[in-house]
């Protein structure tokens, strides 16, 4: 039995849902990453086809898996590697439920299984975030490219290469267990802090916030802390995107431009996120052990505690910036702590902070909207209008996202250049 009629619409919301779920099922099934990536593929374009005349399936989710799982069997069936793949594919029964309680925790333990061999050490780091970004997530190889700096065709290489050296090597998918987890575990929270990175800010979407990369970050953070409720950089990183998450109302205006925290309606934070996060920061700094993600949750929370921008305590803020280079020695830290060094000492001394990053280090960071943005509102409070309007066209020229551009066009709008 299906629903009436289908819009483009609903099949997006069905792949930002399912799409991870049916790759890491598939994987589990055939062992192969770049096959079950294709198939599913293939399984959401019959949908598109299909669904608008039909209407959407009771159960979307098994309609999928069944036309991916289907799709899977006819390219074995081609494969040269028959005979090793066909009797494990045809042992496993196409009719299994993708429903209910116990089909939620199957599906948890795939994804976290899809996630773990996707950080394999005989994987490059990088490669290690790209891959899960990519079959995990489901971010487009434009996404996941903006996200590293790097070209497309240099992202579609080193997924290549990634997905190839998986079925090479054999690399296993299998059943999760304490001591894989804990020696992988500092690259699957880079991969699951990258994701809802790539959600709290868009790099190629329309829109600022992608609120299904960032639920689906916090439900795999959710999980990691469920299996290792003692780690406390686990806790740190879920209270830091739980924290993050609670201003998602206040961050955009009704026309989808970015609002700057200065002017965000307090009031419409999600407080009982916030109360929560605190919580989940707390119980980590209890374990006695600070961590990057513990420093940026404090920082987080140092923000969402304020009633007002004013009331920032800007101080401690940049203290804990200090400490956290010293752990985690990154441009986008040294960035964020110029911002702040703006906010205790002034625009001058922010300025002198931001133009004193290593190039090198900072890579293409340094030619981002992010940089050029916070060093044209350092200028124009300096009433060096005609380099904050140029700061300005620059941070145009880099910005992958268009809310980003609608806000940078605004307060390039509010610099008055000196007439010539």
């Amino acid at each position: 039995m299906s629903t009436p009629g289908c819009a483009g619409s609903d099949i997006a919301e069905v792949f930002a849902e399912q799409w991870p779920r049916l790759v890491a099922r598939l994987v589990r099934d055939f062992g192969d990453v770049a096959l079950a990536e294709d198939c599913v593929a293939e399984a959401f374009a019959e949908a598109s086809r299909t669904w608008p005349g039909s209407g959407v399936p009771q159960r979307p989710a098994a309609w999928l898996y069944t036309v991916a799982r289907r799709r899977s069997v006819d390219h074995v069936r081609r494969s040269v590697r028959l005979r090793q793949l066909l009797p494990q594919v045809l042992a496993t029964s196409t009719q299994e439920a993708l429903d209910g309680p116990e089909a939620s925790m199957e599906a948890m333990d795939d994804q976290l299984r899809l996630v773990l061999g996707c950080a394999h050490p005989a994987l490059s780091a990088p490669a290690q975030v790209a891959l899960t970004l990519r079959i995990v997530a489901g971010l487009s190889t434009a996404q996941i490219a903006q996200a590293f700096f790097v070209s497309e065709s240099s992202m579609t290489r080193r997924l290549t290469r990634a997905k190839n050296k998986i079925r090479d090597a054999g690399i296993p998918f299998s059943r999760s267990d304490r001591e894989t987890l804990n020696r992988r575990l500092p690259t699957v929270c880079a991969v699951v802090y990258s994701i809802f990175t790539e959600g709290h800010m868009a790099t190629t979407s329309p829109d600022l916030v992608r609120g299904d990369l960032c639920e689906e970050a916090i439900w795999l953070g959710e999980l990691l802390a469920g299996l290792l409720p003692e780690d406390p950089e686990v806790g740190g990183l879920l209270a830091l995107m739980v924290l993050n998450d609670a201003r998602r109302p206040a961050r955009v205006d009704r026309a989808g431009t970015p609002v700057l925290l200065a002017e965000q309606d307090r009031s419409t934070w999600n407080r009982p996120m916030i109360a929560r996060g605190v919580a989940l920061l707390e119980t980590a700094h209890a374990r006695g052990h600070g961590g990057p993600y513990q420093y940026q949750a404090a920082i987080a929370a140092l923000h969402a505690s304020a009633p007002r921008f004013e009331d920032t305590d800007w101080a401690a803020i940049l203290a804990l910036y200090d400490v956290l280079l010293t752990r985690q020695a990154s441009a986008v830290v040294a960035v964020n702590r110029a911002v702040a060094v703006h906010y205790v000492h002034g625009p001058g001394a922010g300025l002198e902070a931001l133009e004193r990053i290593d190039p090198v280090a900072a890579g293409g960071l340094l030619d981002s909207a992010v940089f050029h943005s916070a060093r044209a509102e350092m200028l124009s409070e300096l009433g060096r209008s005609a380099e904050a309007v140029a700061a300005f066209d620059a941070a145009l020229r880099t910005a992958t996202n268009g809310a980003q551009r609608r806000l940078v066009r605004r307060r390039r709008g509010d610099v008055s250049a000196p007439a010539e």
